[in-house]
């Protein structure tokens, strides 16, 4: 359905009837394309949850992956200040630029760590939004107590793991204390970005 709040901020009319569109990751970050979207791209995207832009070249609407299968699935689309350019985050399915590159600008789309900034976000909406059949609203509806005690038990488990030589399941461990570390940050109500910030600061002394 066309998001008729933010649809009718969109300044078309500075491009002749088109606004161009960033297309970022949402789990990595990383910009991936740059395309333009008119009126009717922009309500067929919303609706499909699939970008689709207007192609200048061809002169109609162009559904990225439509040949490919390579589609962008929407996860949100931002305004800019000036109202008349777009930030749309998305889920891609396999490589983004036509020569088969990751992004149009030759970069790697294999930046995990950022993975951590969309997983954060999921978490938070576990916790705003409870899901009966989320593992990570049941901790959240548990409390405090129940969080920190599974970070603690996921930690003793990581320290074991650690004294053996299976690196699977080494990893496993360390994911899972990662997982319960994040949602004891949220419990919280510290951003893993203030963390980031204290290491920072211990760095520079």
């Amino acid at each position: 359905m066309l998001n008729l709040k933010l649809f009718m901020k969109i300044d078309f009319n500075k491009g002749d009837g088109m606004v161009p569109a960033i297309i970022q990751d949402a789990s990595t970050d990383k910009v991936l394309m740059l395309g333009y979207l008119n009126e009717a791209a922009y309500q067929q995207t919303v609706d499909e949850g699939k970008v689709t832009f207007f192609s200048r070249s061809k002169q109609r609407l162009w559904t990225k992956g439509e040949t490919s299968g390579n589609f962008l699935y929407v996860k949100e689309i931002l305004l800019d200040c000036d109202q008349d350019t777009l930030l749309i985050k998305v889920d891609p399915v396999g490589p983004v630029c036509h020569t088969g590159e990751d992004t149009c600008f030759k970069e790697s789309n294999v930046d995990k760590a950022a993975f951590l900034n969309y997983l954060k976000k999921i978490i938070k909406s576990r916790k705003e939004s409870p899901d009966e059949k989320s593992y990570t609203s049941s901790l959240f509806k548990l409390g405090m107590n129940k969080i920190a005690q599974k970070v603690g038990e996921e930690a003793v488990e990581l320290v074991i793991e650690a004294m053996d030589n299976n690196l699977d399941l080494f990893k496993g461990e360390a994911a899972d204390l990662l997982f319960h570390y994040l949602v004891l940050l949220e419990a919280k109500k510290v951003d893993l970005n203030e963390v980031i910030e204290v290491l920072q600061t211990r760095h520079k002394k």
